[in-house]
């Protein structure tokens, strides 16, 4: 086995949210788009949605990473930066992030162990503000799915997610 199938075999969860007829519209995503940040952007981008797509992964329990789709335009979140040391799909998001920001590239080692890495307010305008989305962050004894739970609850497909992952609602 190769370590890119080891890898995906450590994804926790995987899912796709989308907006159609103003209804949320939740389902797994499969493990092969979650290889790499480019992959699970185009897959969100095949799902259309009337405002794009979200996909919410975690991995391991040791990170999540949120991606964000609307048209061309990617947007994503790795919640601990120090990640992509270990993880494939995890250093794929500092990448994308450096293409975005060529001036992050100085940055890149410099970045704080357990500090979240891209754009805290991908969510804003669907209720998760920065600020919000930093408290999930801050919490040392949540899990990545767990937070990912409670981002979806935030949004308003928090039952959807919850029954896609496999997870009991709060």
């Amino acid at each position: 086995m190769d370590e890119t199938t080891t890898q995906l075999d450590d994804v926790d969860l995987a899912v796709a949210a989308y907006r159609q007829g103003g209804r949320w519209v939740v389902q797994e995503v499969t493990l092969e788009h979650c290889e790499d940040v480019e992959l699970l952007a185009d897959a969100l981008r095949r799902l259309g949605g009337d405002t794009g797509a979200i996909g919410l992964v975690s991995v391991d329990e040791d990170f999540f990473v949120i991606v964000r789709v609307e048209g061309e335009r990617t947007r994503v979140l790795l919640s601990d930066a120090s990640a992509a040391e270990d993880w494939d799909l995890a250093e794929t998001v500092i990448d994308l992030l450096d293409e975005i920001d060529p001036d992050d590239l100085d940055e890149r080692d410099e970045r704080d162990e357990d500090e979240p890495a891209g754009d805290l307010g991908l969510l804003a305008d669907l209720g998760v503000s920065e600020d919000a989305l930093e408290e999930l962050l801050d919490d040392p004894d949540a899990y990545p799915d767990e937070v990912l739970s409670d981002v979806a609850r935030l949004i308003g497909f928090g039952e959807q997610f919850d029954d896609v992952a496999g997870l009991a609602s709060a």
